[in-house]
């Protein structure tokens, strides 16, 4: 008599099927994870994360504290200085730090030459896009704690006197640095790792135009209408009409809202337009 075959066990340690929904988050967090213990496992690279941040801290806040002393009878001018720089620089790392973390994630895949390999896997664009910014998020909220707690310890600067302004200020800086960093992604795919420079470049150009540490009314003439296209020089003046004690700027935070979704929506477009060409061309040999 020929018995019957014993049933199917599933094994104990197998993975249960997922819906859609789940996969996706199983992969975001499978990046961010990827990326988070390249960076444990390389303490050099807390350089950009840490040290970097403070040295900026350190610089502006003594360069503030100079000012005071250099003032003499005028504390106004002198709280002004101090203000405009720690205020800066505080705000200054929510974008820099975002933008670095989103686009240097990227680099590493093409520095491992692992692009071909994620192009192999079920993982959708935006499902990576969303690991490295989950990471890129928590770079950036370690980065930004360690500069409000030196410019508070050491200056007296407290951030948290914004009040709620805080919230949108952070989150349109937030918005940028990824805007931004999306645009120099899409840079090096389409034109190779020569496009690399971008990444620690573009917010160079950024930066002395968006008024970060002074009004933009000390720029030359000639460059005040382009400094008014910058979301970032609304964001930036916002933020120091709130550390001033001023009441909410709701015309500047509206304008930089605006200027923001634009720069989000032409940083998706060039990035799609980018990724088809990188496609269509093979140019993910460069990185095999």
């Amino acid at each position: 008599m020929i018995s019957a075959p014993p049933p199917v066990t599933e094994h104990p340690r197998a993975p249960a099927l997922r819906s859609p929904a789940v996969a996706s988050v199983h992969r975001v967090r499978a990046v961010a994870r990827r990326h988070w213990l390249v960076l444990k496992r390389s303490p050099h690279r807390f350089f950009d994360v840490l040290v970097w941040p403070l040295v900026d801290t350190l610089l502006y806040g003594s360069i503030g504290l100079f000012a005071a002393q250099a003032a003499g009878n005028d504390p106004g001018v002198a709280t002004t200085v101090t203000v405009y720089l720690l205020s800066g620089t505080v705000l200054w790392h929510l974008v820099h730090q975002t933008q670095i973390s989103l686009a240097t994630g990227f680099l590493e895949e093409t520095w491992s030459r692992n692009i071909l390999g994620l192009l192999a896997t079920p993982m959708r664009e935006w499902e990576y896009l969303a690991g490295v910014g989950l990471f890129a998020l928590l770079r950036t909220a370690v980065s930004t704690v360690a500069v409000a707690a030196l410019a508070l310890t050491a200056y007296a600067f407290d951030v948290t006197d914004l009040g709620l302004g805080l919230i949108p200020v952070a989150a349109l800086l937030l918005a940028c640095g990824w805007s931004v960093a999306l645009l120099v992604v899409g840079l090096v795919l389409r034109y190779g790792s020569g496009a690399e420079a971008l990444v620690w470049g573009a917010l160079s150009v950024v930066m002395p135009l968006s008024g970060v540490f002074y009004p933009i009314s000390t720029l030359p003439a000639a460059l005040r209408p382009l400094a008014q296209l910058l979301p970032t020089t609304h964001v930036f003046a916002a933020g120091r009409a709130l550390t001033s004690g001023g009441p909410m700027p709701w015309r500047e935070l509206g304008i930089a809202t605006g200027g923001t979704l634009v720069l989000i929506l032409l940083s998706l477009f060039a990035l799609s337009r980018m990724m088809r060409s990188f496609r269509r061309r093979g140019l993910v040999t460069r990185y095999s």
